[in-house]
């Protein structure tokens, strides 16, 4: 098993800014951002400087540390030539199947020959992107949680070409950048995590729909019932209910679940998308 040591992240939005940032962390890596959208490189670096200022502010990161995470970041509008010397790329561009699918086909024809490839979808199964990148087995899902510099887990998936080396190198990895891995031995929609969300969410919604109690009893029902931090409301808020309704789109494309609410459906349409927008099932206001 081989170190990977050049990491490459492709998409510089909020996730892959701050999975090439918590790998800068590390120490042990170096990296490079991959983005091709005007001034999204200089933004997701700014963003990435708030965030390590936040944590020198709080005791948690001396500033030498901070100011070396964020040299340790490359940032490249062209993907072939990082990807031709990488030892790990990282996949983390929008949640569409078709636009990830694309950097698997460039993979295939760019990446090191040796290099580990892998998505950070949060429910796209790799063995839906794999061939396209013509070298299966070196493929398979790293699926980390927003925010990544906050989140412990990493969902690792290995496809049914996925080899043993490739899951034992991409374990490693997560462990090396200080975040703790499980491992999916078969893939199935929505991982672990998604799957068990998916189905409270579905369900919370229904209720709504239903008339049998308001969003925020229902958020209150689940904080102090079941202890969760946040309520299924709030937490779709949060994570964005574009992203959400998109994945319920693609699950039930795939024959592996219902159609999206239709309570989700409208507030999407009507542009009511969470927290980024300000309002959602809930105001921001």
């Amino acid at each position: 098993m081989h170190e990977l040591k050049r990491v490459v992240v492709v998409g510089a939005g909020t996730m892959g800014s701050q999975i090439a940032l918590q790998t800068a962390l590390g120490g042990r890596h170096d990296v490079t951002l991959v983005d091709t959208v005007a001034g999204q490189l200089e933004r997701a670096r700014a963003q990435n400087r708030k965030l390590l200022d936040r944590s020198v502010e709080k005791g948690r990161l001396t500033k030498d540390a901070a100011d070396a995470a964020l040299k340790r970041i490359v940032d490249s509008k062209d993907l072939a030539a990082p990807a031709a010397t990488a030892d790990l790329v990282i996949e983390a561009v929008i949640e569409n199947f078709d636009a990830k699918k694309s950097v698997f086909e460039d993979l295939g024809k760019h990446a090191n020959e040796h290099a580990i490839l892998a998505s950070n979808s949060s429910t796209i199964a790799i063995s839906r992107l794999a061939d396209a990148s013509g070298r299966p087995q070196l493929c398979c899902n790293m699926h980390f949680f927003h925010p990544v510099t906050v989140m412990q887990l990493c969902e690792v998936v290995r496809g049914p070409k996925t080899s043993d080396e490739t899951v034992e190198a991409a374990m490693e990895f997560i462990r090396s950048i200080d975040r703790t891995p499980v491992l999916l031995k078969k893939e199935i929609w929505g991982f672990i995590v998604n799957r068990i969300l998916f189905a409270a969410s579905e369900e919370a919604m229904r209720l709504l729909e239903g008339g049998y109690a308001s969003a925020e009893d229902i958020d209150i029902a689940v904080q102090k019932g079941l202890n969760w931090p946040m309520g299924p409301f709030h937490l779709l808020d949060f994570s964005g209910l574009d992203i959400f309704y998109g994945a319920m789109q693609d699950r039930h494309s795939t024959g592996d679940g219902p159609e999206p609410p239709e309570v989700l459906r409208k507030l999407v349409e009507e542009g009511r998308l969470g927290r980024k927008t300000g309002k959602g099932f809930f105001d921001y206001g």
